[in-house]
């Protein structure tokens, strides 16, 4: 049985008479996560996990209306039941669970498998039919832990205490998983924050996630020069009138794209730190092979390779989503 189709507004699952990740207005929304190609504004209602809640009505305004939902709470919307389960991604991120008669169909959204202090650990689901992620669907990338990357941004931010130390990252699930990362190995030294990331911050903080001490650097004098701080800042930041403030930082990217020999240089960073908030290679085979789909849609990134490689090596019938009539 096909749970979903391809619509001109994202994927639709007619028996629950609802769209995932709708890239337009829709009147019925189920949403894996926060990040503003997952989550749009204008939609007639919102159903997503419960923690996610402060996000979503900061980024798509307080007066949405929103279904929160607990993570593995079934729910049932006309003809389908549905469930969300943690992805592992952000604050929040889910995957979606659809289930009609016999059929049980999973959409990953965005998600990666190893530990993170910053949200719930990725849950793996059973099911007939996948829809995954495929961003770093290459075996180039392979993660090292949090905790490994945490050392070593303590360690360059520690070895020069002349200048700033601008991290940069994106605001909303890297930057508080880079905080909660810097505490789980002990730093409780403060840590400056641009505004984007601490408007997004606070809410994690409101959902009661343990992160090292920040706060805004514009709270601090202009005129200081903030030697020996370490400053997170979202990328759009970089080479901006923002960092006139600061006296010849030393700047860093953190990003799964820096396991890509030359990445750092081409976009202009000193340093760059491999930190990734989706699945890495295995992280990809091995989601696929612990769910136990027969079928499996795979999209952005990658997808190709991914959808040949569980062909070829797995005998799974895997295919780019754009298949998906």
């Amino acid at each position: 049985m096909q749970l979903l189709e391809r619509t001109d507004s994202g994927l639709y699952c007619r028996a629950a008479d609802a769209w995932i990740d709708p890239s337009r207005p829709v009147p019925r929304a189920l949403i894996t996560h926060a990040h503003a190609d997952h989550a749009r504004p204008g939609c007639g209602e919102y159903w997503a996990v419960d923690v996610s809640e402060g996000v979503l009505r900061q980024r798509l305004g307080r007066e949405i209306t929103l279904h929160p939902m607990a993570y593995g709470q079934e729910f049932w919307l006309n003809q389908a039941c549905l469930s969300f389960h943690s992805a592992g991604h952000v604050l929040g991120s889910a995957q979606v669970r659809l289930k009609v008669d016999d059929a049980v169909w999973v959409v990953t959204g965005d998600y990666k498998r190893c530990a993170d202090p910053s949200c719930a650990p990725f849950e793996s689901v059973p099911c007939d039919v996948m829809i995954t992620e495929a961003t770093f669907a290459l075996p180039i990338y392979a993660w090292d832990s949090g905790a490994q990357i945490a050392e070593q941004i303590r360690d360059w931010w520690h070895g020069d205490r002349e200048r700033p130390s601008l991290l940069f990252c994106y605001s909303f699930g890297k930057a508080q998983r880079l905080l909660a990362e810097l505490k789980a190995i002990g730093v409780e030294e403060e840590v400056l924050l641009h505004g984007a990331v601490e408007t997004v911050t606070r809410q994690y903080r409101d959902a009661g996630v343990p992160m090292t001490p920040s706060r805004p650097v514009s709270e601090l004098p202009r005129k200081d020069p903030l030697a020996g701080r370490l400053i997170l800042a979202p990328p759009s930041a970089h080479r901006s009138a923002w960092m006139r403030r600061f006296r010849a930082p030393q700047t860093a990217f953190a990003s799964g794209w820096m396991a890509v020999r030359g990445a750092r240089r081409r976009r202009g960073y000193e340093r760059g730190f491999v930190l990734s908030d989706h699945a890495d290679w295995q992280g990809l085979i091995r989601t696929v092979l612990e769910s136990g789909a027969h079928t499996v849609y795979v999209t952005h990134g990658q997808s190709d390779v991914l959808a040949r490689f569980l062909r070829e090596r797995h005998g799974i019938d895997a295919k780019p989503l754009e298949q998906l009539a």
